[in-house]
């Protein structure tokens, strides 16, 4: 790995983590759009270390269990960034900028990688890891949004109201953000589900449609589907709808640790 690159990238993200804590702070709008532009530059380089990594290894960039931790990462980044732009809310990311630092970092300086890397390939294949890997950065956002929610609520109904309370967004933005995020969820692992059995179907002979896997990702869509819609219900809208969004994640992190590295046979590393 060309540690340049990687030691450029960290330095972007560390400045724009750093960036958006000084805007949250104090609210000045010039470190909040030099945060956005330094994540964004971030981004580019990532993407840069992903494509010499995919280069190196002669495939995929999430080809081993690292490789995928730091696509998680970027597709987290990427995720935010939009979601950034489209509600014109910065003020979140000082709450996100850690995980997309820790797993980049956590991706290229760890020790090789000893499990089996997949021997699957192929477009649709592609399609399928790319598409859940995403929606998983989306659910991740959503959680981060859901108890940025219940914290600033907590706050706000004991009174303990400091600066940095009111540059957190608004709770009624918070919601529509991570509903946002979680439709963004949705739609990937729908169809990144949908590409997965078509290439189990082709080849049948070689892999099951029998894996702990496809359950827990049907569960996983059926229970974000369900948030989405009672957390547009009045009886569900605020604390109750984050809450779930929160449980909702919990299966989600058992589906990428757990059931991927234990009892899984075709999905360690998405």
């Amino acid at each position: 790995m060309h540690y340049g690159l990687f030691i450029s990238t960290v330095i972007a993200y560390a400045l724009s983590l750093a960036l958006y804590l000084i805007f949250l702070n104090t609210g000045k709008a010039l470190t909040g759009r030099l945060g956005t532009l330094l994540l964004a530059a971030g981004l580019v380089m990532h993407y840069f270390v992903l494509l010499e990594r995919s280069q190196g290894a002669h495939t995929v960039p999430y080809h081993d269990l690292y490789g995928a931790m730091s696509l998680f990462g970027w597709l987290l980044a990427l995720t935010y960034l939009g979601l950034e732009l489209y509600h014109r809310q910065r003020s979140v990311g000082a709450l996100v900028l850690p995980f997309i630092l820790v797993f980049f970092v956590a991706a290229h300086l760890a020790p090789a990688d000893k499990l089996s890397p997949p021997d699957a390939h192929g477009p649709t294949f592609a399609f399928h890891v790319a598409l859940n890997i995403l929606a998983y950065a989306a659910f991740t956002l959503s959680c981060v949004l859901s108890l940025t929610f219940l914290i600033e609520e907590r706050f706000l109904r004991s009174h303990r109201l400091g600066d940095v309370v009111w540059r957190l967004p608004p709770l009624d933005l918070l919601e529509r953000m991570s509903q946002s995020s979680v439709l963004i969820g949705l739609v990937c692992i729908t169809i990144g589900t949908a590409f997965g059995f078509l290439w189990v179907y082709r080849l049948s002979s070689k892999y099951s449609f029998y894996d702990p896997k496809y359950a827990i990702t049907l569960l996983v869509l059926i229970l974000y589907a369900v948030y989405f819609r009672l957390a547009r219900k009045t009886a569900w809208r605020g604390a109750r709808a984050s809450k779930l969004c929160v449980f909702n994640f919990l299966i989600v992190f058992l589906s990428f640790t757990v059931v991927n590295l234990y009892l899984s046979a075709n999905h360690r590393f998405f």
